[in-house]
């Protein structure tokens, strides 16, 4: 790890406790010869403390925790920060400006850790990474949302085997966890194995901001930030995530157009009719059936659907949950202040 006494080293750049430097992590060109890097900010405290990063748009086209980040960069609690915070917004910048989830090569980023320094462009950009990034850390927080035309409900997706990340998934205070399988090739798998703990954040669609879930993930990121003792504890208590070991998609039983009648984040019970598939002209209707007692957290936003497509993501759970999806968004909706105003992008997140 390059960390030579009190200073810190990343992309040549040496980052002494108590500032603030943006470092720009050169990557292959574009072949029209325009340059292209990976930006980060490093924020250092002036006491030493955990080194977390924060990174957002490994998919391009995932765009919430680009916001979250720009808005943790903003927080007046980090005037106080223990350790460092190390913010990526921007990791797959290539997909970012195209508005897609890949990379020009094709390739998945998130499917191609640890990489190669002489092999593909999605394998260069995924070692870079790991070398100058999370080699660098003590701990990790990744930003995801669902794919076009498909929501999350805030969730986080970690390995809650391991003792410190199922703290960490405590801490953050997302309303469901998923004990989510470590796929191959993955930066949470990539990280694991170099010994830096990492917690998948999952909320809203791809190309479109939440403002809802927006808020959540910064009062998560923060939240995880005070369990690691990097900035001063709250009085306030985080409730604890409802924690789902399983989970799959409802499909749709025939081609038609989707009726949905469940919202994101409801409980939803065996034999429960949640949506219907009709014909366009009405000669036809079928019900969409969940099969099993669980949480919708993820679903399609296209009412037009073929036999077989995904509609209903549902993580199972073994008892009634004990909450409601108002009581969420009613957590988190903007106060009438902040919506007089119109500036919700620098609303301070409360202890």
């Amino acid at each position: 790890m390059p960390v030579t006494g009190n200073i810190l080293t990343i992309g040549d750049q040496d980052i002494a406790p108590g500032t603030r430097s943006v470092i720009d992590l050169p990557v292959a060109p574009m072949y029209t010869h325009d340059n292209i890097s990976i930006s980060a900010q490093v924020v250092r405290g002036k006491r030493p403390g955990p080194t977390l990063f924060v990174c957002a748009a490994i998919h391009g086209d995932e765009i919430n925790g680009v916001e979250i980040i720009r808005r943790l960069l903003k927080d007046p609690h980090l005037e106080r920060l223990r350790g460092t915070l190390i913010a990526i917004p921007i990791v797959n910048v290539y997909g970012f400006i195209n508005h897609t989830r890949y990379l020009p090569d094709g390739r998945d980023l998130n499917r191609s850790f640890p990489g190669s320094a002489k092999g593909s462009l999605t394998g260069r950009i995924a070692q870079t990474f790991l070398q100058e990034i999370v080699a660098n850390c003590s701990h990790g927080i990744d930003l995801h949302t669902g794919a076009r035309h498909r929501s999350n409900f805030p969730q986080i997706r970690a390995n809650l085997e391991d003792p410190e990340v199922l703290a960490m998934t405590e801490a953050f205070g997302a309303p469901i966890a998923l004990d989510a399988k470590i796929r191959d090739g993955s930066l949470r798998q990539a990280a694991g194995d170099m010994g830096v703990p990492v917690l998948l954040y999952e909320a809203g669609e791809a190309l479109r901001f939440d403002e809802i879930y927006i808020r959540a993930g910064v009062k998560g990121v923060l939240n995880v930030m005070r369990h690691l003792g990097m900035l001063r504890r709250s009085r306030a208590r985080t409730r604890a995530p409802i924690i789902s070991r399983d989970s799959h998609w409802i499909r749709a039983p025939e081609s038609g157009v989707l009726r949905v009648l469940v919202p994101l984040g409801a409980e939803v019970h065996k034999g429960q009719t949640i949506g219907f598939i009709a014909d366009p002209l009405g000669t036809s209707e079928m019900d969409v059936i969940c099969d099993s007692h669980g949480i919708v957290v993820g679903r399609t936003n296209l009412p037009l659907a073929y036999e077989g497509d995904a509609l209903f993501h549902i993580a199972e759970i073994s008892s009634k949950a004990n909450w409601e999806v108002d009581e969420f968004h009613e957590t988190y909706e903007p106060g009438e202040a902040e919506l007089n105003s119109g500036d919700l992008s620098s609303a301070p997140i409360a202890d």
